[in-house]
């Protein structure tokens, strides 16, 4: 996968130089940008900041809200939780993989879908329960699934 032009980290970085306290709001500020947090970036951070890269992916990898991939366009999250599980959890998240070409934790090659199950997106009267992005869709089935990925982005 090709770097994203990460120009736009230097100047972030450089409002924190020599800050070691800003670690984590500047990752969050790259996140926010791109969407992950590429490594040509992290390796400015790194210099600016003068925090060794092995502690900026200790910190990165910790917290869950960070990632070191790109991600799709629209992040479908699939409920696993014992309510969606017993309604069709399962052949839910079936199609969304078969239909996707992914799995679980993956993205696809054009980054239009990133794929993840969740323990529980807590409504479970709407099980099973997929979220996209921020909207949630319940009572799924394997054809809603279907017209689901075809409506979006």
């Amino acid at each position: 996968m090709e770097e994203p032009d990460v120009s736009a980290v230097k100047e972030l970085a450089e409002g924190y130089t020599g800050r070691e306290d800003g670690l984590i709001t500047v990752l969050q500020e790259i996140q926010q940008i791109y969407g992950y947090l590429p490594e040509q970036g992290l390796k400015i951070v790194s210099q600016a900041l003068k925090i060794p890269m092995s502690r900026i992916f200790s910190i990165a990898t910790f917290y869950s809200q960070f990632y070191l991939e790109r991600r799709g366009r629209n992040i479908i999250r699939v409920c696993r939780g014992t309510a969606c599980h017993v309604r069709g959890g399962k052949a839910v998240l079936e199609t969304f993989e078969k239909r996707l070409g992914i799995s679980d934790g993956q993205t696809t090659p054009d980054y239009r879908f990133t794929l993840e199950t969740v323990a529980c997106l807590g409504a479970c009267a709407m099980g099973p329960v997929t979220l996209v992005d921020s909207k949630y869709y319940g009572k799924m089935t394997p054809v809603k699934v279907e017209t689901l990925i075809d409506s979006l982005p």
